[in-house]
């Protein structure tokens, strides 16, 4: 009788703990689940937009960026002043904000054609 009424008195509050640890463990498992799915639509998504029309897009932004690089490199070999043919003129580096811009343009360019290679 006793062990009736402390397991009746017992079993309320820790039901109810051991019910609130198994919802947040399943929130959680629901979150990461969640978020998983997002990252894989946006990729499947960033492939699609390549595919109707996004390279030429990027092509307005890598082709100025490409240029640059190419002249920097074509200074560097040729023309720097101890190089072959020094020159007194010189390339001029990008301003701040578009320097780490330009990394993230190859970032997003590479990234995407990875992406698609690796799919195959």
């Amino acid at each position: 009788m006793i062990g009736r009424i402390l397991g009746w008195l017992t079993s309320g509050p820790l039901d109810r703990i051991l019910d609130t640890v198994d919802r947040k463990v399943q929130a959680q498992t629901d979150k990461e689940k969640i978020k998983g799915d997002i990252i894989q639509e946006h990729y499947r998504q960033r492939g699609d937009w390549m595919r109707a029309g996004g390279f030429t897009l990027m092509l307005l932004f890598a082709a100025p960026l490409a240029f640059w690089f190419g002249s920097v490199v074509v200074y560097s070999v040729f023309w720097c002043q101890s190089c072959a043919y020094p020159q007194a003129w010189s390339i001029a580096a990008l301003p701040p904000p578009l320097d780490e811009w330009a990394g993230l343009m190859i970032v997003s360019i590479f990234g995407v054609i990875g992406i698609s290679r690796l799919r195959r």
